[in-house]
């Protein structure tokens, strides 16, 4: 297969695994071209017939920041983690773009080929729909994990209301979600949010070792057993996100909402009203 190339990731492949690497360092904020070009990586792959797993990885510090629509989608000095930057495009705009995420985000989901997650850094708010994305997740003691959208005044999305209680249970994944807090490494071991924790150096090695043990099985009863265990949740993803577009768009509206922001960005706890 012929390699392609993109703008904002890297791809690879040695053997039967490959490599996708997200190329925004340091914090490797998301907007819709970016998740479209991972999207477009693993349809790619799935076309491949030497393709049996996959590797998801970052450069940079954190894995994936959060999301940002700022001018170019990319690392906006200050820009609050795991949110949209405000902007000064109207409300009927930013709904459109984030219905657009939210399209490519799906496609992620209809991937049959298993991939997994190397998680060296924080995974925040989008960043943490991205990684849950993947069937598998090796994390280093550097790694964060945080659904901090209630302190932004904001409804979860990227499917996180199916993934995130389906990977951690209802009840830690209610904790995350109504406090926000960020979950680190040992805790999200045992917590079931990675499968795998070894130190930072060792991480992509052990995503690899990861990758290959999957892919030296038989590709068939792999596709097939996958699909089994996946069926319906891409579906599931994208009639869940259409809900978490809708509730998004209403707290958007919200002064909460707006001083969430302001909040975040400045590091400090949210002086909310409620209105």
């Amino acid at each position: 297969m012929a390699i392609p190339e993109f703008e904002d990731i890297s791809l690879t492949r040695e053997g039967h695994r490959a490599r996708i690497e997200i190329q925004r360092p340091p914090h490797n904020f998301f907007d819709f071209a970016l998740i479209r070009q991972i999207a477009d990586a693993l349809e790619a792959l799935d076309e491949d017939p030497e393709c049996r797993a996959i590797v998801l990885a970052a450069q940079g510090k954190s894995f994936c920041a959060g999301a940002n629509f700022g001018a170019d989608g990319r690392n906006t000095p200050g820009a609050p983690q795991g949110a949209q930057t405000p902007s000064h495009s109207s409300d009927s705009s930013r709904e459109n773009a984030t219905q657009i995420l939210y399209r490519e985000a799906v496609r992620l989901f209809r991937c049959h080929k298993p991939v997994i997650g190397a998680i060296q850094g924080p995974a925040i708010g989008g960043g943490l729909g991205l990684a849950l994305a993947c069937d598998f997740r090796v994390g280093s003691p550097e790694a964060r994990f945080s659904a901090n959208f209630v302190k932004l005044g904001f409804h979860p999305g990227f499917g996180l209301s199916i993934t995130l209680p389906a990977l951690v249970g209802q009840q830690n994944a209610n904790l995350m979600f109504l406090t926000g807090r960020r979950v680190k490494g040992e805790e999200a071991l045992a917590m079931g949010l990675i499968d795998e924790l070894v130190p930072a150096e060792q991480l992509q090695d052990a995503a690899n070792r990861l990758a290959d043990e999957i892919a030296e099985n038989a590709p068939l009863a792999l596709l097939s057993i996958r699909a089994t265990m996946r069926s319906g949740l891409a579906d599931s993803i994208a009639q869940m996100t259409d809900h978490e577009l809708s509730e998004q768009q209403r707290l958007r509206a919200t002064e909460d909402y707006q001083e969430g922001v302001r909040a975040v960005a400045e590091r400090r706890p949210g002086n909310f009203k409620g209105r």
